[in-house]
């Protein structure tokens, strides 16, 4: 698996020059570029800055690892529902044409306050996502869904969207929730989504509420060679904090490998 990095927050401000030069510096592979950033990369680009940032990371350092959306579809109005999946479609054009794998999506939340059975929210959420995957594959782009939002971020009601996602370019990105934590351990609700984990997203290594080396160990027991991509919030000394988050990524990585070797874990 590799190490990158995600643009919220840290790279927020930071044009694709210095993504990719921070990115490199520090032994950062890939990056997603979150929408309304710095980086300009959005659906509003013609066809030659297109090309541009295509070529930008086919010929550099760093890999372009997805785009960060923040389309969602659990409105109880179906007209937004439908604009967030025609969003999701052209976003996934963007993604074709600039040469980035996948894109990020999310749920954010239940209508259960409107008077909307949670079920029926969860099953629209997933065959939006299905309808969107679809279209997606056409254009070799995953679709992946954020573990995220009130109450949608609990993996187990993930799982029932997954389910009414029945296809198989409906993917997850998970996201390294607090809330993932049962009695010291991920590992049930990591498997509960193991089978669609497409992405990673990661918080600070230092965060001390999250088992992070239980999270690199399941993600080698399933053979992820993908992305874990940091979410470091904004800092005055970038270059220290990415040094950190390298140094701390490469110290997790080496226990495991001592593990393999010994074959017993190490926490």
């Amino acid at each position: 698996m590799k190490l990158g990095l995600v643009t919220y927050n840290l790279a927020k401000d930071w044009d694709l020059d210095r993504i990719v030069e921070m990115c490199s510096a520090h032994g950062f592979q890939g990056v997603e570029l979150r929408t309304t950033h710095a980086h300009g990369v959005e659906v509003s680009l013609d066809g030659r800055r297109r090309d541009q940032v295509r070529r930008k990371f086919q010929d550099g350092p760093v890999a372009l690892a997805g785009l960060g959306s923040a389309f969602e579809y659990h409105s109880n109005d179906p007209a937004e529902v439908r604009r967030n999946i025609e969003g999701t479609k052209e976003y996934a054009q963007l993604a074709a044409d600039v040469g980035a794998p996948g894109i990020k999506v999310r749920p954010n939340g239940l209508q259960t306050d409107k008077g909307v059975p949670e079920g029926t929210t969860l099953r629209q959420i997933g065959e939006s996502l299905a309808e969107c995957g679809e279209y997606a594959a056409g254009l070799g782009v995953q679709v992946r869904l954020e573990v995220h939002g009130n109450l949608t971020s609990e993996p187990a009601r993930i799982r029932k969207i997954m389910d009414c996602a029945d296809h198989p370019n409906a993917l997850v990105c998970w996201n390294s929730n607090p809330g993932e934590v049962a009695d010291g351990s991920i590992e049930s609700n990591f498997n509960l989504l193991a089978d669609r984990i497409a992405l990673v997203h990661m918080r600070d290594l230092c965060a001390r509420d999250y088992p992070w080396l239980e999270l690199f160990r399941l993600l080698r027991r399933k053979s992820y060679d993908g992305f874990c991509l940091a979410e470091i919030p904004e800092s005055d000394q970038p270059h220290r904090i990415m040094g950190y988050c390298r140094s701390l990524w490469d110290a997790c990585h080496r226990i495991l490998d001592l593990e393999a070797t010994a074959g017993s874990p190490r926490d």
